[in-house]
């Protein structure tokens, strides 16, 4: 369970932690706030002498521009093919693929599968997507995606059918796993198994090609699939843009947002089944914790059972509560008043903990709080279709926000950089359990001073320009490859300039 980069990337360590608690910046921060709590009670009403009430969380005094502005500008994407870039040559050789995981695993995925089908001259039929993952969704690629925008987006690029032709339906398949995080020799070696075999089917989608060292045309293939060939259904891009309002005055999803003000999308992952995989149960009670391992112990394609929640939140695996992203978001200098998208499942514990976070920021909703029920009962029980919604608000939200790394986060982080770096901000959960666990001592109080350590701690994680992460030092071998920051996290420097 151990994540390699320790909470989604670099963090403070405690000596430095130290340092800045030890700084003067720090006590003089420290002391101001004291002498300002000193004026309160020296100007205690005459009438009673009953002292004003202090603000629960006092907020950070943070510019407007820094709170909202991003670190991309002047940045364009480029996914235009180099001048050796040729259209795909005719061939009778097919590739059927069966799609795994969630939403954004199938996305990445199903990229990865174009991109292939171009390395070996392959067609390649529709992908199946997963319909037996936990969420047990039986949504069809057509339900999902626009199928004919996809196939047509990439018709100079690799031949795509909806079919195999009526003489291929009942051939003898190759069935083959591509070893993940391959380069293009080995695809190259992959294309004998068409010298015997009509049409192979690969059962497994994700994380089949390498991050780092492919053609650039093709690693530019895989961004226009994604983010331009890969559309989502017209009924769910229709509710995810252009819902009608409520009065039906036509206004679109996003504007019934920002008609508030500028918001936060928050992707809090705070799940039963995402708790239960990760063992997280800091701040939970017994009889839930209990109720998580049970869930875990019984899912059986969870091959980790035995684990420590100390140490999981120590390590930065733990995806931040609720409580813990409203600390967080007012200390980097959000006001009470900052309207927040939760971009979410059904949250563990429901309003027991969500209350905790609309304690810090009332203006929290949800896609069943801005969209009606009628709008939303077609895409009940699919679970991809819901996320997608909740994709869409997220890449074009002022702010992305996730409490734990995953394949969304990835997934939007890497659009939001290929649209120009807009504001992400990644918290480091490692670091922020060293400040949380001197919050519950008493150690330290939420004000200017934890203000001035989570500011910070986050100045250099919130989206701005950077090239993708290589593998973390000491691994060896293909082992390595895990460790490398995804393609589709960062797709900077290739397509980025």
């Amino acid at each position: 369970m151990a994540n390699p980069r320790g909470g989604g990337g670099r963090h403070l360590p405690p000596l430095r932690l130290r340092r800045l608690l030890r700084s003067p910046i720090s006590r003089c921060a420290g002391l101001l706030a004291a002498f300002a709590a000193l004026l309160l009670v020296l100007s205690l009403r005459q009438a009673d002498r009953v002292p004003l009430p202090l603000p629960q969380h006092p907020p950070a005094q943070v510019p407007n521009e820094q709170l909202w502005s991003s670190d991309g500008h002047g940045s364009h994407a480029c996914v235009t093919p180099t001048s050796r870039y040729i259209a795909p040559k005719d061939s009778d050789r097919y590739m059927t693929v069966r799609s795994n995981g969630g939403l954004n695993q199938m996305r990445t995925g199903i990229c990865d599968m174009v991109a292939v089908a171009r390395l070996v001259n392959a067609t390649l039929v529709i992908p199946q997507l997963d319909k037996r993952s936990f969420w047990q969704d039986t949504s069809t690629f057509k339900d999902v995606f626009n199928e004919p925008h996809f196939i047509k987006a990439l018709e100079g690029d690799v031949g795509i059918v909806s079919d195999l032709p009526q003489g291929l339906q009942s051939v003898p398949r190759a069935r083959k796993h591509f070893t993940s995080w391959s380069g293009a020799s080995y695809y190259e070696e992959v294309k004998e198994l068409w010298k015997d075999h009509k049409v192979v089917h690969i059962p497994k989608s994700d994380s089949r090609l390498a991050n780092n060292g492919l053609p650039i045309d093709i690693q530019r293939l895989r961004c226009r699939c994604l983010y331009q060939a890969l559309r989502f259904s017209d009924p769910i891009e229709n509710l995810g843009k252009a819902w009608h309002s409520l009065n039906n005055s036509g206004s679109k999803l996003l504007e019934r947002l920002r008609s508030r003000g500028k918001f936060i999308a928050l992707h809090l992952r705070y799940e039963k089944d995402m708790l239960a995989f990760t063992g997280c149960t800091h701040g939970l009670s017994d009889s839930e914790a209990d109720e998580l391992r049970i869930m875990r112990e019984r899912t059986s394609h969870w091959k980790l059972k035995d684990i420590n929640s100390t140490e999981q939140r120590s390590g930065g695996n733990c995806p931040l509560t609720p409580e813990e992203v409203g600390i967080f978001l007012r200390a980097m200098g959000y006001p009470a008043s900052t309207w927040i998208y939760l971009a979410a499942g059904e949250i563990y514990g429901g309003d027991k903990y969500i209350s905790k976070l609309r304690s810090y920021f009332p203006n929290l909703v949800s896609k069943e709080a801005i969209a009606t029920k009628e709008e939303l009962d077609k895409f009940n029980n699919h679970a991809s279709q819901v996320a997608a919604l909740d994709y869409i608000v997220s890449v074009e939200s002022d702010v992305f926000v996730p409490s734990h790394s995953g394949n969304m986060a990835r997934a939007v982080e890497g659009h939001r950089r290929f649209l120009g770096h807009r504001k992400t901000i990644t918290p480091d959960r490692r670091g922020l359990v060293e400040l949380f666990d001197l919050l519950q001592k008493g150690e330290l109080m939420e004000g200017p001073k934890l203000s001035s350590l989570i500011t910070e701690m986050h100045k250099n994680r919130q989206g701005a320009p950077r090239k993708r992460y290589g593998s973390l030092p000491g691994s060896k071998g293909r082992a390595r490859l895990r460790t490398e920051e995804s393609f589709y996290e960062n797709p900077f420097p290739e397509f980025i300039w």
